[in-house]
């Protein structure tokens, strides 16, 4: 057993986790729109992207089985190094659409499967008091990957293409050889640096105890409470976030469409400043604020001025479809205000979805409601394209803010402990 210091390991493991999702779920939009398809079209196919992590509550069990924790962190890292390789290789070629959805859907299939062994590595390494002392250190780390694809690697793609006058495809194909690299180096890393903790091995359970036991897990998750209150609850969990799920995909295309196609038309460099930086700050700052008044007054307290955090700052997307104002200061000031909203907004879900997962498979039952609120992001972005190209952006955009009565009937029936969340 190799013993070494969590900062050798951490930073490295969660930027790592965090770095392929963010490239499934906003670099693969902003790409596919640059490289011609429509609004509908970027809607439809990247939704699919998000199915991995929608179902990957049915396989993290099975894990277990095979191998250790370790072993499996490291063969999704050179399986996403591969998948990023090959969406390089394939951009420049006739069947490049084909390929890149091939590659696309394999790293999102790995990101999944890496999130779960990489936690499970994370809770077996540490113990629980380490655990508690690390948790911002990972948390930073995969939000710094979120602002380094976002930000840097959306500027380094415009850089290029004006720099050296470069055709988009080329442009992205440097872009994926260069993420394919730096996730080659992050695997070779890792065999170096990654403990093997003598707690890590696979279970002796067989596949029949391990299918009992998913089946008593899922059984016992729609238990909890009567059926009535169960169906709210997954009510709250597939439509708080619907007019997110709606706006997700078509701000993006919004951001950097032309003038002439009812967007912004701002740069991919002032894209990665506005959405990939100033953008998540606010959102940065959204979460860290809700979680201090949370856990003062308790989420029962602060459940309604949540709810409006999340909702009614979309209304700057209106503003901004109307007046088509792409001053970089405005633009930027418009998302910091709506991030902030939804970063507020968004601890309600998350400490709800703890909530409803107390008792014996609370880490089980956390993924599956995770698993929820992913299907219901991810099918009304699918059809967001669609919608956003019958109507235009600002009617979409107002129809997204008339879709905001949909978080408020959910939010209306779900019974909450004003206990919930005081620190004690």
């Amino acid at each position: 057993m190799t013993r070494r210091s969590p900062w050798a390991w951490i930073p490295t493991l969660y930027f790592a986790e965090g770095l392929p999702n963010v490239v499934v779920t906003a670099l693969s939009i902003v790409m596919y729109m640059q490289m011609g398809l429509s609004d509908a079209e970027v809607g439809l196919y990247t939704g699919w992207l998000a199915l991995p992590w929608v179902v990957k509550p049915l396989w993290s069990p099975f894990i277990d089985l095979l191998k250790t924790k370790r072993w499996w962190v490291l063969a999704m890292q050179l399986l996403m190094g591969s998948a990023l390789a090959g969406i390089a290789f394939t951009l420049p070629t006739q069947l490049w659409f084909q390929g890149t959805m091939f590659f696309l859907f394999t790293l999102a299939f790995a990101s999944a499967t890496h999130d779960i062994s990489a936690d499970g590595f994370y809770m077996i390494e540490l113990d629980g008091h380490s655990q508690a002392k690390y948790v911002g250190l990972r948390n930073t780390f995969y939000r710094l990957a979120v602002i380094f694809v976002n930000g840097v690697l959306v500027s380094l793609a415009g850089w290029l293409e004006h720099k050296f006058n470069m055709p988009v495809v080329y442009t992205w194909t440097l872009i994926f050889y260069g993420l394919a690299a730096l996730f080659i180096g992050i695997w070779l890393y890792h065999c170096r640096m990654m403990p093997r903790p003598k707690e890590d091995y696979a279970t002796n359970k067989n596949i029949g105890d391990v299918a009992q036991e998913l089946k008593k897990m899922i059984r016992t998750f729609f238990c909890k409470f009567g059926a009535k209150e169960t169906f709210v609850v997954m009510l709250f969990l597939l439509f708080y976030r619907f007019p997110e799920a709606l706006l997700n995909t078509m701000t993006k295309t919004f951001l950097m469409r032309s003038a002439a196609e009812g967007g912004l038309g701002l740069s991919p460099e002032e894209y990665g400043l506005a959405q990939g930086t100033v953008g998540l700050i606010g959102l940065l700052l959204g979460g860290i604020i809700g979680g201090v008044l949370v856990s003062r007054d308790g989420m029962k307290r602060w459940l309604w001025p949540m709810v409006c955090a999340i909702t009614l700052p979309d209304a700057v997307y209106i503003y901004l479809s109307y007046t088509l104002n792409a001053n970089l200061w405005i633009v930027s000031g418009c998302l910091f205000v709506e991030q902030f909203g939804y970063g507020l907004g968004f601890t309600v879900l998350t400490l709800y979805m703890l909530f409803y997962s107390q008792g014996k498979f609370r880490t089980s039952h956390y993924s599956i409601c995770t698993g929820i609120s992913y299907l219901g992001l991810m099918l009304p972005g699918m059809v967001s394209g669609y919608l956003k190209d019958i109507v235009g952006y600002r009617m979409f955009f107002i129809i997204v803010m008339a879709c905001c009565i949909v978080t408020f009937l959910v939010t209306a029936f779900l019974k909450i402990d004003p206990e919930f969340g005081k620190k004690n």
